[in-house]
């Protein structure tokens, strides 16, 4: 006992100095867990603002905190003379190797994480992303799960939705209808214009604002065409343009405007190579149920 008294007696200077170390070490820990909290805090506030999901929000807090907390432990070893350049020394090639294994998947997590951070389109909404186009049904934090027209299930990687452009289709309220209408050169211009505006303005999608479009495009090798361009809300735009093309060419037939189609010339030979009769099959733009001879 003596002994120890003495020992204690004599390093009363370095015990002192260490006992200060610890308590400072001990103050950057707790600090360290205190400041972990408050980021945390602060940033589920932010994200919660944001619309980001409750998951994601959960995960990156939990990882702030975590890193803030591991920081401040080697802080405090540090202060007390442990060295920790060989324990960042392995964290940082355990990191390596995880981050190494898991590249795809954690390139698909971090694409993720943007789509919920940024929001380029939401569930329930029309997109052309990652080389498929389909209804949003649910966004993961490693993939997106879309539903095709045809009522197929598709499981997109994040990564690949991120690195290329996205359409959203649904994003706007309203979208216009492009159509191009082609009618023969010996119709009346001015007539197929008008039968085509009267379609349009009859149907009852048609907004008047944006007002709807007809005009004269192109002079084109067989076919003077129109550009057709109403405005529809944006549920409208699929059964607008189907019945529209529908009644355009009914309205055009009912009216005498030829729609022309590709002509072809048919030469017939004698088989033996004589001199024979040649005859040519040319189908008239202007009346297409007459060939002429």
């Amino acid at each position: 006992m003596n002994e120890f008294i003495d020992w204690i007696t004599q390093n009363q200077d370095a015990i002192l100095l260490m006992s200060a170390k610890i308590a400072v070490a001990l103050f950057i820990v707790v600090g360290g867990v205190i400041v972990a909290r408050t980021v945390s805090r602060t940033l589920i506030n932010r994200l919660d603002k944001s619309s980001v999901d409750n998951a994601v929000v959960s995960f990156m807090a939990g990882i702030v905190r975590t890193i803030i907390i591991i920081a401040a432990l080697l802080m405090a070893l540090s202060h007390v003379g442990i060295q920790t350049t060989s324990f960042i020394a392995i964290l940082g090639a355990a990191g390596l190797a995880v981050g190494l294994a898991l590249q795809g998947s954690l390139s698909n997590f971090a694409s993720g994480v943007l789509i919920m951070i940024y929001r380029p389109f939401k569930s329930g909404d029309y997109i052309d992303a990652g080389g498929t186009m389909g209804t949003v049904q649910r966004i993961e934090l490693f993939t997106t799960v879309m539903k095709t027209p045809d009522n197929k299930i598709v499981v997109v990687p994040n990564s690949r939705i991120t690195g290329a452009a996205i359409t959203n289709f649904s994003e706007e309220p309203i979208r216009r209808v492009d159509m191009v209408i082609g009618v023969s050169y010996a119709a009346d211009l001015q007539k197929a214009k008008q039968v085509l505006t009267d379609v349009i303005l009859a149907d009852e999608r048609t907004l008047q604002d944006p007002a709807p479009r007809v005009a004269v495009s192109e002079l084109a090798d067989s076919s003077v065409n129109f550009i057709v361009r109403p405005w529809v809300k944006s549920e409208d735009y699929w059964p607008m343009y189907w019945d529209s093309m529908e009644k355009i060419k009914l309205a055009l037939d009912a009216n005498g405007v030829g729609i022309p189609f590709p002509q072809m010339d048919v030469h017939l030979h004698h088989p033996k190579g004589e001199a024979g009769v040649m005859q040519v099959a040319r189908i008239d733009d202007s009346n297409p149920q007459t060939p002429k001879q």
